[in-house]
């Protein structure tokens, strides 16, 4: 995920080559060892001790070799591992990051099983469409993370606002009448483009435009203009920097003086929140991001994770069985209660029913999406065209021009070189 808000190396590579990262061989018994890297912070120590014993009862001839990686480096660490052929039978990976494997041709095909055996017509669009690459699945969903907002409950009773807002319509209204009470009503940097992304695709627009695997800037079109002036609208009601993005300063820690009503971010920020000044305790609420109507909330940007196998696996026979059963029902419904997750199906939303915050989310990610699926997005997220595009036009610059410029320059980065 990035930000992994969303994600050493030598030292890695070094523990890596003392522990033997690769094919761990049978003990001569006809059982065969799974080499399994998830990223750190996905799932908790405990989740991967039960899902291991589990699966190693049901798979008397697999044993699970499951090793946790630190997400600074892991992008040459993965690159590396997929030419050699060394590395690991089965990867967590971001979603957004399938299609930069997939370029190196290090993937295993697994469309036959994603339609045979996993259920993919139900999969959630913002963790499936990325691990599509040209028709071909190679990056099975295996959880999704989105954004809410999180709100002061006690804040809003002051105001006499009874109910969330379920319109954008409504929700600047609220805001508004938020203000009025003497209150901020919303925290919203001028740069979090994650939101504004939403905005964008809830109006029809596009942040770049592919033909035939060719990506084009697309911030100039009306529809994401549209979106663009709607964020505007919403972040001139609070006071946020217009120059600077959700983390610089830490949006929690703003919320946490108690004063500021509103703000846009994952659920499990409202941890973070709490530690900050535990006096908010229970008076927290979260809703999904509103709509440009009240039939469906707000499309949002999912992060979270796929599973690849290396097309030189060891053994992605056997891989293929541990990723059928960490996609499935039973371990999905397991991981999502366990991290507060969204499972990676619309039909398991319902799992999650009993946490307020998961549950809202949840309720976004039916409309979740994931940025352009082009193997250089990582590129443009490095110097990212579309943070000053959004400073420019929060600070009074002509939208039509700003856009046509940021689009110019997501262009550029998005060609293949």
């Amino acid at each position: 995920m990035k930000n992994r808000t969303g994600l050493t190396c030598t030292a890695l590579l070094a523990a890596c080559a003392l522990a033997g990262c690769g094919y761990l061989p049978g003990t001569g018994d006809g059982t065969r060892t799974v080499t399994v890297w998830l990223m750190k912070g996905s799932a908790s120590d405990g989740f991967v001790k039960r899902f291991t014993s589990e699966f190693e009862s049901g798979h008397k001839n697999i044993k699970l070799d499951v090793r946790i990686q630190e997400w600074g480096g892991i992008g040459a660490k993965v690159t590396s591992a997929l030419r050699s052929g060394d590395g690991p039978d089965l990867i967590e990976v971001g979603n957004t990051q399938v299609a930069m494997y997939a370029q190196s041709g290090g993937l295993r095909d697994l469309t036959l099983e994603s339609v045979r055996d996993l259920g993919s017509k139900d999969w959630l669009p913002g963790l499936a469409d990325p691990g599509s690459i040209d028709g071909a699945q190679y990056g099975i969903p295996w959880y999704a993370a989105n954004r809410v907002v999180i709100y002061n409950k006690d804040l809003f009773r002051a105001a006499g606002i009874t109910e969330p807002p379920k319109t954008r319509a409504q929700w600047i209204k609220d805001t508004g009448q938020l203000n009025q009470a003497g209150r901020q009503g919303i925290y919203l940097a001028g740069q979090d483009w994650y939101t504004l992304s939403g905005f964008i695709w809830d109006e029809g627009g596009e942040l770049a435009d592919e033909d035939a695997g060719n990506y084009t800037g697309a911030l100039d079109s009306q529809a994401a203009i549209r979106g663009m002036d709607f964020y505007k609208q919403l972040q001139d009601l609070g006071r946020g920097p217009k120059n600077a993005d959700e983390a610089h300063p830490q949006q929690a820690g703003v919320f946490a003086r108690g004063d500021v009503a509103q703000i846009i971010a994952v659920p499990g920020t409202a941890q973070t929140i709490l530690k900050s000044n535990p006096q908010l305790k229970g008076k927290l609420g979260f809703f999904p991001i509103p709509g440009r109507t009240a039939a469906k909330p707000s499309a949002v940007f999912t992060g979270g994770s796929d599973l690849i196998i290396p097309d030189k696996a060891h053994d992605g026979d056997a891989a293929v069985e541990v990723v059928e059963a960490l996609a499935g029902r039973k371990w999905q419904t397991e991981l999502a209660r366990t991290m507060s997750y969204v499972p990676n199906k619309t039909t398991l939303a319902g799992v999650v029913n009993g946490d307020e915050g998961t549950a809202a989310m949840a309720v976004g990610a039916a409309r979740g999406r994931a940025t352009p699926n082009s193997p250089r997005w990582a590129a443009v997220e490095a110097d990212n065209p579309i943070k000053p595009y959004m400073t420019e036009v929060l600070t009074g610059q002509d939208a039509a021009t700003a856009a046509k410029k940021a689009s110019r320059r997501l262009t550029d980065e998005l060609v293949d070189r």
